[in-house]
């Protein structure tokens, strides 16, 4: 199994023997319950789709939505997410995905929504300089020239620009799974992953790393 759904519970710190400090984020890692399996034959690629099973059921069901848990025989949930399988690993509907799917010493991306900042300026949104603060200047964080007057006499599409900031899909690669918790279903990743508390992310093996 390539990845696993879970929630992001917040940042601590693990120490090594050497006493070492550890910055990591605390991840609560499935379980998760196979709801449908992709076949080459059928989809053209071979992958599961996995269910995160929660403490609260979610409370309304569309029909289309009981019906597709219904004929895999699992509870209805909130979350679903297709992952890639590994060649010869063999997965029927409704077996459980756990956190022990993942070893220490182990890399792996987490992909999750990054928080929203609501309407920002320019320079915090795109990291712009500004002008000087001080000798009368009355240019501190504005963009600047955004484009010729008489010519091309318009903006062109893509200019840097105030706007929404946040709320993304974000993925940070490569992060080290430092310590696994299989009895709570608990992953140790080293670094920060995207978004607050309680927030869903999908952690997968690196691609790459």
């Amino acid at each position: 199994m390539q990845g696993i759904l879970g929630r992001k519970l917040g940042m601590t710190q693990i120490f090594e023997a050497d006493g070492t400090a550890v910055p990591v984020t605390v991840i609560a890692a499935g379980p998760c319950v196979v709801v449908q399996l992709r076949t080459a034959g059928r989809d053209g690629y071979e992958a599961v789709q996995l269910g995160l099973v929660e403490e609260r059921p979610p409370r309304k069901v569309t029909r289309p939505r009981a019906g597709h848990f219904k004929r895999a025989g699992v509870n209805p949930v909130n979350r679903v997410a297709e992952f890639g399988i590994d060649a010869g690993e063999e997965w029927k509907e409704g077996d459980q995905v756990k956190a022990s799917i993942f070893q220490p010493s182990e890399y792996v991306d987490v992909v999750g929504t990054s928080k929203g900042k609501g309407f920002q300026g320019v320079v915090r949104r795109h990291g712009f300089a500004g002008g000087r603060s001080s000798h009368g200047s009355m240019f501190h964080r504005a963009p600047g020239s955004i484009g010729g007057s008489s010519y091309p006499s318009r903006v062109f599409p893509g200019m840097l620009a105030a706007g929404r900031m946040g709320g993304e899909r974000v993925t940070v690669k490569n992060l080290l799974v430092v310590k696994v918790d299989e009895e709570k279903g608990l992953l140790y990743v080293r670094g920060a992953v995207p978004g607050g508390r309680n927030a869903y992310v999908a952690v997968c093996r690196a691609k790459r790393g």
